[in-house]
């Protein structure tokens, strides 16, 4: 399957992602307990979105120097840029970007969050040449390359990261600071005060199933052990090592008595489901559920509908009604960019209204949603197209000691769903 990043946070109301918290990355390589833990979570409390369209108030410039930011802004260094106002708005942003001419991106495949669509938009929009490294890279890879490719030409300009990979790069000073002209938008908790990083989109764990093979739909986790359903479920893997996988059984925990600060429940109910017959202890993917060895799997809402609908054309996607988990990615410009201008044109473009409509159109819920919706500026028929989401609260918000704790249970407890 495809990239494997997770972010975390809590439950939304009306299809709204309310509170935003950090989120951890899950793919291609067995998590540690310290990297699979999310390091940063936003303050404790319910934070809702705000829902406005004034742009933010712009930052000044930092740096002088022609650089690489064209003849429209010829005092501007695009590298140390805080705002379109540095290069006396965006007109002079977008001069300054076509004189660079090309823009590099890491670990974003074309299916993911309707990637492939939003690049080729971008590259017709203001004639930039992207260039995508790994697309089938971790958020750690992305990490990576900002410092071993640091100085070349083909250093990533630009990464889309999990939420402890968005703070573990700000800590080590690899981002530049940037607000783009939504900032406003994109609410407190979903975004660094310093714009060293910020949100843009994410989805809800949610319950595929082919309806061809499962006749009895599942509306939620306790439907899932106690229907018929011998040898039908499955997640994404392991969830010591992939995100998606530990929202699961995070998600089932919420269902099942738990909550942030005790993930127990949620690895008792996947043993129960397995000794139920229910679960299948394999790595689901679409040629799972397609071939029927796995015609269930909980995944991200989203790539249900990009990755699995591809091969399950008739598939259903509901979002259990008694276990809201959602996670959410970040943006972040690095500080190191080759094409410095070219990666604030591409984070103005991901938070205009076209960029996150794009997002919408990939089944995600962009950041700036709410305000999106709040203006009737949505993409109304992409935002009818996702799954409920039950429920109307906002949920408790999980501290970064409680999600620690809910990793290591997870470590110390999953063999015993297995064994």
């Amino acid at each position: 399957m495809s990239r494997q990043d997770t972010h975390v946070f809590s439950q939304g109301a009306n299809a709204l992602p309310r509170v935003i918290l950090g989120g951890w990355h899950g793919r291609g390589f067995t998590l540690r307990i310290s990297k699979a833990i999310v390091a940063a979570v936003a303050a404790v409390g319910s934070i809702l979105l705000a829902a406005g369209c004034s742009s933010s108030s712009p930052s000044s410039s930092a740096g002088t120097g022609a650089g690489s930011s064209g003849s429209a802004a010829p005092s501007v260094n695009a590298s140390t840029a805080t705002s379109a106002a540095a290069f006396g708005g965006m007109n002079g942003l977008v001069a300054a970007a076509k004189a660079e001419g090309q823009l590099n991106v890491i670990a974003l495949p074309a299916d993911w969050a309707n990637y492939g669509a939003i690049m080729k938009a971008f590259t017709a929009k203001y004639g930039i040449k992207i260039t995508d490294a790994n697309p089938e890279g971790s958020s750690q890879d992305e990490l990576n390359a900002i410092k071993q490719l640091k100085g070349q030409g083909s250093a990533p300009d630009v990464v889309d990261v999990g939420g402890s990979f968005a703070t573990t790069g700000q800590q080590a000073g690899d981002y530049a600071p940037y607000e783009v002209q939504t900032w406003a938008d994109i609410p407190a908790s979903a975004k660094a005060s310093d714009g060293s990083y910020y949100a843009d989109y994410g989805g809800y764990v949610a319950i595929g199933y082919d309806p061809s093979k499962v006749p009895v739909a599942p509306t939620s986790f306790k439907s899932l052990l106690t229907g018929s359903y011998k040898n039908q479920v499955a997640i994404d893997g392991n969830p010591t090592q992939t995100g998606a996988a530990f929202a699961a059984v995070y998600a089932a925990a919420l269902a099942n008595g738990g909550s942030f600060a005790n993930i127990a429940p949620g690895v008792t109910y996947f043993k129960s489901l397995k000794q139920a017959g229910n679960f299948v202890p394999v790595e689901g993917t679409p040629a799972t559920v397609q071939s029927g060895q796995t015609p269930i799997l909980i995944f991200w809402d989203y790539l249900l509908n990009s990755e699995v609908r591809a091969v399950v054309k008739d598939l259903k996607i509901v979002i259990p009604s008694d276990g809201v988990y959602a996670g959410y990615y970040y943006q972040a410009i690095s500080a190191s960019a080759p094409h410095p201008a070219a990666a604030r044109l591409w984070e103005e473009f991901l938070y205009s209204t076209e960029g996150q409509n794009l997002f919408l159109e990939g089944s995600t819920r962009p950041i700036e949603l709410p305000s999106m919706v709040s203006a009737g500026t949505e993409d109304k028929t992409a935002y009818a197209a996702l799954p409920a989401v039950p429920g109307s609260g906002t949920l408790q918000l999980p501290t970064v000691a409680q999600q620690t704790t809910a990793g290591s249970v997870v470590a110390q407890q999953w063999p015993s769903v297995t064994s």
